[in-house]
């Protein structure tokens, strides 16, 4: 039973809500049990499959082609503003980059953001794979 409280005019009430069955809900209000109608049926809530990630793609001979940087100072990384999932990857390791150039597209807030360079450079590294999510600050891709 899931409990409520609530007030209305100044009064408290004390509210539990018990099973739900043929649009009937059973509610005990301060103590007393009441038999609710519902006008519509009640719809469990359903569950949403997100999308796997997808595999880091990879060379003919089956060697990745992102790999995953090894602990840098972090002055040359692009970093998530804020924490998504990423869409797309506008770049591949050894790509030339300028600055401003849209590197991610990240999902955040069901929005979809570019992630510009603020320098430009090569790209060294590629640090998630699409599909990954990221906290906000996590390395995304790596340019010297």
């Amino acid at each position: 039973m899931k409990e409520y409280k609530y007030k209305i005019n100044g009064t408290e009430y004390k509210v539990a809500v018990g099973d739900i069955e043929n649009n009937v809900a059973q509610v005990l209000v301060n103590g007393t049990a009441y038999n609710v109608e519902l006008e519509e049926k009640v719809v469990a809530p359903t569950t949403i499959a997100r999308p796997k990630a997808a595999a880091a793609p990879r060379s003919e001979a089956g060697a990745k082609i992102i790999s995953k940087p090894v602990a840098t100072g972090g002055a040359n990384d692009v970093k998530a503003p804020l924490p998504g999932v990423i869409l797309d990857i506008k770049v591949k390791v050894g790509d030339t980059v300028n600055a401003g150039d849209t590197v991610v597209v990240l999902e955040a807030m069901k929005m979809e953001n570019n992630i510009h360079t603020d320098k430009g450079g090569v790209v060294k590294a590629i640090s998630v794979n699409k599909g990954d999510s990221v906290l906000e600050g996590a390395a995304l891709i790596t340019i010297e």
